[in-house]
């Protein structure tokens, strides 16, 4: 699939926007129309390593991210897998600029994939690229709206996870 972008300014610094978008916990909280069944796949949600598994809504296709690099405060990169046996690789990239009034920022993402195999490249599991550039457009506007508001947002956990801390010798 062609990369899909959508870009956004929130009047928001870029320290608050990129911890909101490198927390994964928080995800569901923007992105819920869209991508449903969310899951967390490790404990800490935060940063470098954090992963989770949701559905592409609609399709039933099952995908995964992980974060595998952010530079504070401008970008996160994240990789993945999704669609048939977990074969296609994808990417999402978010970036964040200065915007030109003082307090706020412009936000852009970039989400792709890249079939690997001849069937995968005939025939895209996630789709054509329409339904999810309008996905992610929401969802930016949802970010806009939760960033800006300053309000707490309930936090996905692994289930058992406040469980360890507990057990110590």
């Amino acid at each position: 699939m062609r990369p899909v972008s959508a870009t956004i300014t929130i009047d928001v610094p870029r320290e608050r926007l990129i911890d909101l978008i490198s927390d994964l916990s928080i995800r569901p909280a923007f992105t819920d129309h869209f991508l449903i069944d969310y899951r967390l796949e490790r404990i800490e949600p935060v940063g470098v390593g954090a992963s989770a598994r949701f559905r592409l809504a609609g399709s039933g296709v099952w995908l995964d991210t992980v974060i595998e690099r952010v530079e504070r405060p401008h970008l996160i990169r994240e990789s993945g897998r999704g669609g048939r046996s977990n074969r296609l690789p994808l990417f999402t990239a978010w970036e964040v600029a200065e915007a030109p009034s003082p307090s706020g920022c412009e936000l852009s993402l970039t989400f792709w994939t890249e079939p690997q195999t001849p069937f995968d490249k005939l025939r895209n599991p996630l789709g054509r690229g329409a339904p999810i550039r309008r996905g992610w457009v929401r969802a930016l506007r949802r970010l806009k709206d939760l960033a800006e508001s300053g309000e707490q947002v309930e936090r996905l956990s692994v289930a058992g996870g406040d469980r360890l801390p507990a057990f110590v010798r």
